[in-house]
């Protein structure tokens, strides 16, 4: 059954025919299962993510918290493969939580769920932070080469959805459990004057069941076939992550909500379509220590409700096409070589909390990432310019070479498996001796795993990940000569950390302990979708 519909979606107007068949048949006949896409689209941290199309090309943002430059924007134009080409926020504050001074941090907060449209020639991107108590709006005509401008305005709308009407008035819904609404300036740089919160739903849960372990929340709503649609997720006590979607006739409803798929615990997200009419629901789902990753899911349409799933299950594999991997869309190798215009830093990666950007550098000696301390840090988690990208799954490794000549008495530089049970494998200077440490915080409280002196002044340092089968497990080593490993340590037994609500990152270090002033200099950082025979691939 095929039926023509006119779609409103983030106000870009769409033609679609919609299909209530997975494929279309024309395009896929005879597809292999070998050259489909499978679940998950991304196996590693992109959660809560908001997708918008434009002709043949998708963008989604996603959430960060606490790395900074903050929500990153990301290109694909398939649906499966996609790139980090840019980010909506440098900074949200220069503060003690977000500098990690005196003791304070922001981890596990920072920017939550974003919210991604495409209106009038404009892109806007809103997202909240609960230690600065606003909402931000970014805005810019080039998604992909910005610049951004960002307003920012209080209160902090949780989970909020930014939507722009056919009548030109904007509006955000936000809350978990009851769910609100206010209006915004045409422009979206604040609260509209006068405007007054409405309540929409008061309990967005309740197509769920009364005995909700997390009320509804994530909000993202779309319009299309005369309704609009308001997607969320909640929890019920002993069951799974959920999505429940209410419809209604005008915003301000009455809506009428129904669960839409409980399969996996994949949850959370909205709708997109394709150039030739196909529908998906874009969502995520808690995946252990790699955090949170996402997943397409088909949808066809029955009575103008949209039914996800296939048999209102998520498919394995989807007629989409294949992945070619991770790398160098979303992780990537880096030889810290820089052409004359390029970025200092590729989009990949991200520091942790607000650099100090007088301290870091990838020109003062070519080839090199230079890191320099100027203050005393004694803890891992509390140290500044930690330069952080994503692990990811089923497999994957980071290595890197360090030269230690300048570094000082008490600094400690390496490589590490971030998240708040961290594991650590990297270089000490203690006096005039030198040692290779591997720290495994796997306890809750770091402790020194293994160590062994060394004269060398550039060491291999290489971290692995075992995702598969939600093993979580990580593994070190070190290399005089970048040839022959020594295995190191113990092996972290990672966990997701509710504090840092992130999927392990690795990182590269440098810290003092005693007398700031050093400096280190990472020669290059590469990655792998591969980890080494002794743990069985």
């Amino acid at each position: 059954m095929v039926r023509a519909i006119k779609i409103l979606c983030s106000h870009v107007l769409i033609l679609a025919a919609v299909m209530v068949l997975p494929c279309r048949a024309q395009q896929y006949r005879g597809l292999r299962e070998a050259d489909k896409a499978l679940n998950p689209i991304i196996w590693a941290d992109v959660p809560d993510m908001s997708v918008v199309r434009t002709g043949d090309t998708y963008y989604m943002s996603s959430t960060t918290m606490h790395m900074y430059p903050n929500v990153p924007i990301m290109k694909s134009k398939d649906l499966v493969n996609w790139e980090i080409v840019s980010y909506a926020i440098d900074t949200l504050a220069d503060s003690e939580t977000q500098n990690l001074d005196n003791g304070k941090n922001d981890y596990g907060r920072g920017s939550w769920a974003s919210s991604l449209r495409f209106h009038n020639g404009m892109w806007y991107v809103s997202t909240f932070s609960h230690t600065t108590g606003k909402t931000y709006i970014s805005s810019s005509t080039d998604i992909e080469k910005g610049p951004w401008k960002t307003v920012s305005f209080a209160p902090a709308f949780h989970d909020n959805t930014l939507f722009f009407d056919d009548d030109g008035r904007v509006y955000i819904i936000y809350g978990a459990g009851t769910l609100k609404l206010i209006e915004l300036n045409a422009d979206a740089s604040g609260i509209k004057e006068a405007a007054r919160e409405t309540v929409i739903i008061d309990n967005a849960g309740e197509p769920a069941g009364d005995n909700l372990m997390l009320p509804a929340e994530g909000s993202q709503v779309f319009r299309a076939n005369g309704y609009y649609y308001l997607f969320n997720i909640t929890w019920p006590r002993g069951g799974m992550r959920t999505v429940v979607i209410h419809r209604a006739r005008s915003i301000y409803g009455p809506w009428y909500g129904r669960v839409a798929l409980q399969d996996k615990g994949v949850a959370q997200g909205g709708l997109t379509d394709t150039p030739d009419g196909r529908w998906f629901a874009y969502l995520f789902r808690d995946c252990g220590s790699v955090g949170r990753i996402p997943y397409l899911v088909p949808v066809t349409w029955e009575d103008d409700w949209p039914i996800l799933g296939v048999d209102g299950k998520v498919p394995d594999s989807l007629c989409l096409p294949v992945s070619r991997g991770l790398i160098p869309g979303i992780v990537a190798s880096d030889e810290f070589r820089r052409r004359r215009g390029e970025p200092s830093l590729p989009a990949v990666w991200q520091w942790n909390h607000n650099p100090e950007n007088t301290l870091w550098s990838v020109s003062h000696r070519k080839g090199r990432l230079r890191l320099t301390t100027s203050r005393i840090d004694s803890v891992f988690t509390q140290a500044r310019n930690t330069l952080t990208q994503r692990t990811f799954g089923p497999v994957c490794s980071g290595q890197t070479m360090i030269d230690i000549s300048g570094m000082k008495d008490g600094d400690f530089a390496g490589l590490a498996l971030f998240q708040k049970k961290f594991g650590q494998v990297g270089v000490i200077v203690n006096g005039e001796n030198v040692s290779v440490v591997m720290v495994n915080a796997g306890s809750g409280e770091p402790v020194v795993a293994a160590a062994v002196p060394v004269s060398l002044k550039r060491i291999y340092l290489r971290v692995e990940c075992d995702y598969r089968e939600q093993a979580d497990l990580g593994y070190f080593y070190y290399s005089l000569d970048g040839i022959k490993w020594v295995a190191f340590g113990t092996p972290l037994k990672m966990e997701y950390s509710m504090p840092h609500f992130m999927g392990y990152r690795y990182g590269l270090f440098y810290y003092s302990t005693k007398n700031p002033g050093g400096s280190a200099d990472f020669d290059w950082f590469r990655v792998s979708d591969r980890i080494s025979a002794r743990q069985g691939l």
